[in-house]
């Protein structure tokens, strides 16, 4: 039985030595080789002093080393803690404090007292034999592997604890959830010191697939050089990463619609326009978007390709999730359109808990279900559909509107760049919808026919009751808009 990652890596380097585990554009290794330099950086990192559970902080390289590193801390028992790429100074001391990290990875030894260890190394301390250990070598599956902080859209740091089993539990939704077959060449862009990139690097592991990693998109032309030199089948973006590819390179990715068996999308609600331009430059591509969190991630999956009318809709629980709704004090009901509910999911991905922080683990999770802030509710086909998080959905008049729905629509008008809606106080209705608009300062911008859009585009009760201009809309590192700053703004105004 695979009880962790770093096995399942050892397990296929066995049964498939010669097949491409890991590559970055500079350097590629097969299964049997990852599998030599995880043993071996492992050994070096025991040698050094690391003890069982202690945290090895792990300054984000973006590339095969990062990978090995992240695997060599597992098998040699320790919790690995990632951080950004180029992290503030002070961030990562912060981690180390909050951690008691025994030591730290990365460009240079920040101030304290830890062993320090460069970083992009990993591959270099590879053993000459393919070392065989008995399966109570590998880590037990209750024991913690990753510690990743995310500050989300609050702004404030929480440790999300996860298991050895957690990762195979994530690994398997990912891997079952877009039909992950054995031949796949995934490429990812996605920060690996972050949840989604790091998982689904592992769904890959699992299944004794390829993994390709690159820094961002940003270089557009090596993110397609890549995709050519590996012959890549699959792609993991971001939404935010999906606009920019579009941007760079407007409809290239639809050359490789005959190759591409599937892309997969996470970590922010999808943007309807870019969603419709995908199903039509791959009609043959299955296309993916996954709702979850940090602390129970890759929970609910939707082929948007099959359904491409359904707004709103997330699609049904993945391999390990199940969930329920509840009302405010947590009981159980079912949810409707009409009557949502907060969702609740429960299953094997779901965290251990918040690290060193009973009392914030204490109010997420409780009977084996971590609870969120997040209205939704299920149709009669069994599709789970989300409105919005408890403090984004606007309450007009006793209608729940969800925000990203108006923000879907004004993204279609000519030359908006970036939008976002919030709530804001209306006397006779309690809220209405109010509109940050950032223009792209490249086209011109009529206010009269942008209000024509809109009246001609949403409902009535839908219509921003008032307009701003604003130079750029606060979101976080993969996209995710950041509401509450601009509910914030709006109250000092």
């Amino acid at each position: 039985m695979i009880r962790s990652i770093v096995q399942s890596v050892y397990t296929h380097a066995k049964k498939t030595p010669k097949k491409l585990c890991m590559a970055d554009g500079k350097k590629e290794i097969t299964y049997e080789a990852a599998w030599k330099s995880i043993y071996g950086f492992s050994k070096k990192l025991l040698d050094c002093g690391l003890s069982k559970h202690q945290c090895v902080v792990a300054e984000c390289t973006q590339d095969v080393d990062f990978l090995v590193t992240a695997l060599s801390v597992h098998m040699a028992g320790g919790i690995f803690v990632p951080v950004e790429k180029n992290a503030a100074t002070g961030q990562i001391l912060a981690i180390i404090k909050q951690t008691d990290a025994g030591f730290y990875i990365g460009r240079e030894k920040p101030d304290a007292d830890l062993f320090f260890m460069p970083s992009g190394n990993a591959c270099s301390f590879s053993v000459i034999d393919f070392p065989d250990p008995s399966n109570e070598n590998f880590p037990p599956g209750e024991a913690t592997s990753e510690i990743l902080f995310s500050t989300g859209t609050t702004g404030k740091s929480k440790g999300i604890e996860l298991s050895f089993s957690n990762d195979i539990a994530l690994a398997e939704n990912v891997m079952y959830g877009v039909e992950m077959k054995k031949e796949n060449i995934e490429l990812i862009p996605m920060p690996l010191s972050h949840s989604h990139g790091l998982r689904r690097c592992f769904a890959n592991f699992l299944n004794g697939s390829s993994v390709v990693v690159c820094n961002g998109v940003i270089l557009i032309k090596q993110f397609f050089d890549l995709m050519d030199k590996y012959s890549v089948t699959a792609i993991d973006l971001s939404p935010s990463i999906l606009c920019i590819i579009f941007k760079l390179s407007k409809d290239t990715i639809g050359n490789y619609k005959d190759r591409l068996d599937y892309i997969q999308l996470g970590s922010a609600p999808l943007i309807e326009e870019d969603k419709d331009r995908l199903v039509s430059l791959l009609p043959k591509t299955r296309l993916y978007n996954f709702y979850g969190t940090t602390e129970a991630g890759c929970s609910c999956i939707m082929n948007f390709a099959k359904m491409p009318d359904k707004y709103g809709c997330i699609g049904r629980p993945a391999k390990n999730a199940s969930f329920i709704f509840v009302d405010e004090n947590r009981k159980p009901f079912e949810a409707t359109e009409d009557d949502p509910g907060f969702l609740a999911s429960s299953g094997a991905m779901n965290m251990k808990g918040y690290y060193k922080d009973p009392e914030l683990t204490a109010e997420t999770m409780s009977g084996g279900y971590i609870y969120t802030n997040d209205l939704c509710y299920r149709d009669e086909e069994g599709l789970i559909y989300y409105i919005g998080r408890k403090d984004d959905v606007i309450n007009c008049g006793g209608i729940k509107i969800a925000p990203d729905e108006i923000e879907s629509v004004i993204m279609k008008y000519p030359s908006i760049k970036d939008c976002a809606c919030i709530p804001i106080p209306d006397e006779l209705k309690g809220q209405a919808p109010k509109i940050y608009l950032c223009v792209d300062p490249s086209c011109s911008f009529d206010s009269k026919d942008f209000h024509d859009f809109i009246k001609k585009n949403l409902d009535g009760n839908k219509l921003p009751k008032t307009v701003e201009h604003i130079e750029e809309i606060p979101r976080t590192y993969n996209g995710k808009l950041q509401r509450k700053k601009l509910i914030a703004m709006n109250e000092k105004e």
